[in-house]
């Protein structure tokens, strides 16, 4: 059993909170002020750049949709009289609207909704069938606007010659091949915005998650003490307790320490098997229960056999915040106080839940002070599961619950 307690040598990168000083505060106040002057400039340039991206489309279209004609008039055997004209396209803005309604309507809604389908042949389904909807209601608006206005001429300057403007359903009709190019581009200019926003939004995200977690492993690296001295005492009071024949207090050693291990060497990647997890988990739920008389606290824990669970993935030290909080806050001394756990996985989507007995002095994660808040455990899942998680707390009278749903991959 002493083998078990064997130190190892092995980068640590667990991460610690420690309280900077007011010279970080500041350097931390700037940096968000100069964050948010950089964004607001961001975004007016971006503003300015689609204002312009719209301009252009529809100059485009005029020029596209715009056609010369001339016409020779004889009068009375007298001389043959050339006369110029264009069939110019009226209802330009009614197009950029649609265009406008399918860009931005692909952007903020389509796209999102197609790269979370785990079917390519339904999201391709879905743009193609998006795209025939609004042009078809591009179509008839136009039709039949035309149909109900007639052919109308107007004086045009700006050209030699006598001039008309005129536009017509038969005139709607041919530019049919000119719409459907121009809906495409659009289509296209929609999907490469999207995708090229996206990778950089992710790759930004990478970034920040990189350079937080390396200020986290400097910080705790500074303040650490030597866990070769903690696993070296671990073993001697691991001995001690065998000697004097007390299993419960070296069963507890022994989990300390197999806990520490596991925090300090093994969970030093981005992912782990969850079933080394739920291990973690246990012994964690039996260590608490030492703190407490038999009659005050019940722990139910439920999870899937070993063998459903052998190739399932998931970011380490993830349960663990939740589970501290239900012993911190949902235990009263001299009552009886229950906290259930369970996980599950049904169809690649993990399901975690806990929920303990409420004595009126629970506290949301949200209220910690100095302690694993709400918003810490968000911030961490927004940056390992963006897009693919749901976290939900309830509090009634007499239960505080949290229910987690992660997305595999």
């Amino acid at each position: 059993m002493a083998g078990i307690l064997k130190s190892q040598k092995t980068p640590v990168r667990t991460p610690a909170p420690i309280t900077g000083p007011n010279f970080s505060h500041y350097n931390s106040t700037y940096l968000n002020f100069t964050i948010m002057r950089g964004n607001k400039a961001k975004f007016f340039i971006e503003v300015i750049i689609h204002v312009l991206f719209w301009l252009g489309i529809y100059y485009a279209m005029k020029a596209l949709t715009t056609s010369s004609f001339q016409i020779l008039v004889t009068h009375n055997n007298g001389p043959t009289q050339s006369m110029n004209g264009h069939t110019m396209f009226r209802y330009a803005w009614i197009v950029l609207g649609v265009l406008m309604l399918l860009f931005y309507g692909n952007i903020l809604w389509l796209f999102k909704k197609v790269i979370r389908l785990k079917s390519k042949v339904q999201g391709v389904t879905l743009i193609i069938g998006w795209w025939m909807l609004l042009f078809a209601i591009n179509y008839g608006v136009i039709r039949l606007v035309a149909d109900s206005s007639g052919s109308e001429s107007h004086p045009h300057a700006g050209s030699p010659g006598p001039q008309g403007t005129v536009f017509s359903a038969d005139d709607w009709m041919s530019m049919q091949g000119v719409m459907v190019a121009l809906f495409l581009s659009v289509l296209g200019i929609a999907a490469a915005y999207f995708f090229i926003r996206e990778w950089i939004r992710n790759d930004l995200k990478r970034s920040q998650a990189e350079a937080h977690q390396l200020s986290t492993e400097i910080r705790f690296l500074r303040s650490q003490v030597n866990p070769h001295f903690l696993f070296n005492t671990l073993n001697n009071l691991f001995s001690m307790a065998q000697k004097r024949g007390n299993d419960e207090l070296a069963d507890g050693v022994s989990k300390l320490s197999g806990m520490m291990r596991y925090m300090i060497y093994e969970s030093n990647t981005e992912s782990v098997a969850l079933q080394k997890e739920i291990e973690y988990l246990e012994d964690c739920i039996a260590l608490n229960k030492l703190r407490y008389a038999g009659s005050e606290v019940s722990v139910s824990f439920r999870y899937p056999e070993p063998a459903a669970i052998a190739d399932v993935p998931v970011a380490p030290m993830l349960f663990i915040p939740f589970l501290e909080n239900a012993f911190k806050h949902g235990i009263s001394i001299g009552h009886h106080s229950r906290i259930d756990l369970a996980i599950s996985i049904n169809q690649k989507k993990l399901t975690f839940t806990c929920e303990n007995t409420d004595h009126s002095a629970v506290k949301k994660l949200a209220e910690e002070k100095g302690g694993i808040g709400l918003e810490n455990v968000q911030r961490r899942l927004e940056l390992v599961y963006p897009g693919r998680h749901v976290l939900r707390t309830e509090q009634t009278d007499k239960k505080y619950s949290i229910n987690l749903q992660i997305e595999l991959a």
